[in-house]
C-alpha cells in the first residue's frame, strides 16, 4: 500500500514562510496531489491540489500566499507557505489520489 510520508512543519512567527514537503513511496506521476488541513474543533479542508496535468487550486484563504508544486521524479509534492497567518496554524495532511490516501500529518504553528 502507498504511504505519504509529510515533512517540514514547526513553529513560525507570523510573517515568515515554510516549505512542506510529502514523499510517496510510490510513483506520483499519475495522481492529483492535493494539501489539506484541520484545526482543533474544525473539519479538515482543502488547502490546494494540483492534477497530473499541471492544473491548481487553492482555497481561498491561501490564494497569493502559498504554493503547491510538484516534483514526479521524487515521488514528492510541495507546499511553499508565505506570508503566514495565525489562523493558518494547524495539522497539515497530504493527500494522493484517487483513491485517496493520506499523510500522517505535519504540525504547523503560526505565532504572533
Amino acid at each position: 500500500q502507498v504511504q505519504l510520508v509529510e515533512s517540514g512543519g514547526g513553529l513560525v512567527q507570523a510573517g515568515e514562510s515554510l516549505r512542506l514537503s510529502c514523499v510517496a513511496s510510490a510513483s506520483t506521476f499519475d495522481y492529483a496531489m492535493g494539501w489539506f488541513r484541520q484545526s482543533p474543533g474544525k473539519q479538515r479542508e482543502l488547502v490546494a491540489t494540483q492534477t497530473t496535468g499541471g492544473s491548481t487550486n487553492y482555497a481561498d484563504a491561501v490564494k497569493g500566499r502559498f504554493t503547491i508544486f510538484r516534483d514526479n521524479s521524487k515521488n514528492t509534492v510541495y507546499l511553499q507557505m508565505d506570508s503566514l497567518r495565525i489562523e493558518d496554524t494547524a495539522v497539515y495532511y497530504c493527500n494522493m489520489g484517487p483513491p485517496p490516501i493520506w499523510g500522517q500529518g505535519t504540525q504547523v504553528t503560526v505565532s504572533s
